[in-house]
């Protein structure tokens, strides 16, 4: 089989799938995503979005749907066995600033995310095929041949996104280093009554009975959460979950009227040793699994196809393969520091109180900055968002320069340094620019002088900060991450 079937078989349509399809798709790449499930996954096993997902759900465009489906996190309440409880804040709020347009956690349960993004795909002209199991596969030099619901493909690049049990990880090779944590949880998606939806309700903090309800915003359903032994048989019948809460909270007045989703699990921690083998490239829960606490999975998992899909693009349109080199290298130790934080506030839930997010959960200060790909002041770091002005004077804000799969240039208060080309915008921020810099943002956020251009990569880092004069050292670096298109 010499003709290739598609560019890139992905393997796996949960969010980090469906995510790298959407980043391919608005690419023009061609490629298949499929999924070993007969139909998509239909509980909210993830139902966090963090501010920094969110930003990446703007660019992808569907953020404003995923808003107005879920909601805001409502706050713990913590009941006691007198039948008295205390509320308190799940997280540190923080209102939306001007570099930070979005800075309070979404919940949304995750097959509602999923529905979003398949559909973001469907307008894109693509669709994941459901009961189409990944079989095995072998690669080469050129390309890689997958046997799919015993269908041989002929492809150029492989993704698994096929979870923590991962058959393309085991094919590989890859070691899965890392610990289970001697927890185990039931998790289950409910409708129960007598319960007000105001609070995230908690029983039994600390204890090995521990228990909490959680309202899942955008539905009438409940989450339960609950520690189980270590050993043994779970009841998941609504029977059997309504016989737990009962004994849980001492309360005979909760009613499960139905249960849609229930799984008994334990907690690991685990990092794959490699990200990729020469055409084969692991993301999302194929490469690290975290525990819950703290909501880091989904977002990471997502944030690795953000990451992924725009250096296979830029590859198979002509940028050097050493490029994809870099998405382990700047998406391994970002999943090794989630995997801490998630295990640190797992501790954290076996004290009285549960536990409590900070601003280290939402992922705005993660970035790149020992990366390859990072030269100059401020390289590797998330590109801060600004008002500004157009030159005829209407309100824009930097993320719109930067939306799009576009490479985007900032010169500031100079001339640009290079000319137009395909997959590169440049603005000219000054009083003769097409963008006026009317409050002084963008000066102060990424701490420029007149002369000084940002060059900003299609993620939303900063890839490197040049002198307007050295037109050389920016070629040099846009030829060394620049496909056909550039």
């Amino acid at each position: 089989m010499d003709a290739f079937t598609t560019d890139v078989l992905i393997c796996g349509a949960g969010a980090a799938g469906l995510a790298l399809a959407v980043e391919l798709a608005r690419r023009g790449v061609a490629f298949r995503l499929v999924d070993a499930a007969a139909e998509p996954f239909r509980g909210s096993r993830g139902k966090g979005i963090q501010p920094r997902s969110l930003e990446v759900f703007e660019d992808l465009g569907i953020v404003d749907r995923l808003v107005a489906a879920g909601g805001a996190y409502p706050p713990q309440r913590v009941h006691r066995a007198d039948g008295s409880f205390a509320d308190s804040p799940f997280m540190e709020i923080g209102a939306p600033t001007p570099r930070e347009p979005y800075r309070i956690p979404l919940m949304l349960p995750q097959f509602m995310t999923e529905t979003i993004l398949r559909e973001r795909l469907a307008e894109l002209g693509a669709r994941p095929c459901y009961g189409a199991a990944l079989e095995g596969f072998t690669q080469g030099e050129a390309g890689v041949t997958a046997t799919v619901a015993g269908v041989p493909l002929r492809v150029r690049y492989l993704v698994g996104t096929d979870g923590g049990r991962s058959l393309v990880r085991h094919v590989l090779g890859v070691g899965f280093p890392g610990r289970t944590l001697e927890v185990r949880a039931l998790v289950a998606d409910m409708v129960l009554d007598g319960l007000s939806r105001d609070a995230w309700h908690r029983w039994n903090d600390g204890r090995p009975e521990s228990m909490s309800l959680c309202p899942l915003m955008g539905t009438d359903w409940f989450q339960l959460q609950a520690r189980i032994p270590l050993e043994g048989e779970v009841d998941l019948s609504p029977d059997g979950l309504a016989a737990m809460i009962a004994a849980r909270t001492g309360r005979d007045d909760l009613r499960v009227r139905s249960v849609s989703w229930a799984s008994a699990y334990s907690m690991n921690a685990r990092l794959a040793d490699r990200y990729k083998v020469g055409r084969v490239l692991l993301a999302g829960d194929a490469a690290h699994i975290h525990p819950p606490t703290g909501g880091q999975g989904l977002n990471t998992s997502v944030q690795d196809a953000y990451n992924l899909g725009w250096k296979l693009a830029a590859v198979l349109q002509g940028a050097p393969p050493a490029l994809l080199e870099t998405y382990e290298e700047e998406r391994r130790p970002i999943a090794a520091g989630m995997l801490g934080l998630a295990t640190r506030l797992l501790e954290a839930t076996r004290g009285e109180g549960g536990m409590k997010r900070g601003r280290d959960t939402q992922q705005l200060d993660l970035g790149y900055p020992e990366s390859s790909l990072a030269t100059g002041r401020n390289a590797g770091s998330r590109a801060p968002d600004a008002p500004v002005r157009g030159a005829a004077g209407q309100p824009r804000r930097l993320f719109d320069l930067f939306h799009g799969t576009h490479w985007t240039l900032l010169a500031y208060e100079a001339p640009p340094p290079i000319a137009p080309r395909l997959g590169l915008r440049i603005h000219c921020i000054g009083t003769a620019g097409d963008i006026v810099d009317d409050q002084g943002f963008v000066r102060a956020f990424y701490g420029l002088a007149p002369g000084d251009c940002v060059l900003v990569r299609p993620d939303g880092y900063i890839g490197a900060t040049v002198a307007a004069a050295d037109a050389a050292a920016l070629e040099r670096y846009l030829s060394s991450v620049s496909g056909a298109r550039m």
